[in-house]
């Protein structure tokens, strides 16, 4: 995926009238409470609702935007996109999701992963 296209997918999380991204719309697509949402990327509940923190949210939530963005793009949908986050193991990874790894601190990890079947390393 393209860094165009990766950011103009991004642009669909974004808050309305705002650069920023939207915890609320990452969590209904995700299905998770914003308790879990802000356990999920290491921020204070509080956090992802104080504009003061806008930026920080911002920060924390871009690699999971980027993980569904190219997650959306393979499997065709958004929908697609949260079943897989959630619940399809990664091989390598002794039955972890991208939701176990991204809550253990290795976004970086599932974002390697995808480059890697994208690039057709993994079938």
């Amino acid at each position: 995926m393209s860094a165009a296209m990766l950011e103009s997918h991004a642009l669909s999380f974004a808050e309305p009238q705002s650069p920023f991204l939207s915890p609320r719309r990452v969590s209904d697509l995700l299905g998770l409470t914003q308790s879990e949402l802000a356990r999920m990327i290491g921020v204070a509940r509080n956090t992802l609702t104080a504009k003061a923190s806008a930026r920080k949210v911002d920060q924390a939530l871009s690699p999971v935007v980027r993980i569904l963005a190219m997650v959306s793009e393979m499997a065709g949908d958004e929908q697609r996109a949260a079943i897989w986050f959630k619940h399809q193991p990664i091989p390598g990874w002794a039955g972890l999701t991208a939701y176990d790894l991204v809550c253990d601190g290795k976004a970086d990890r599932v974002l390697d992963y995808l480059e890697a079947v994208r690039s057709g390393v993994y079938a």
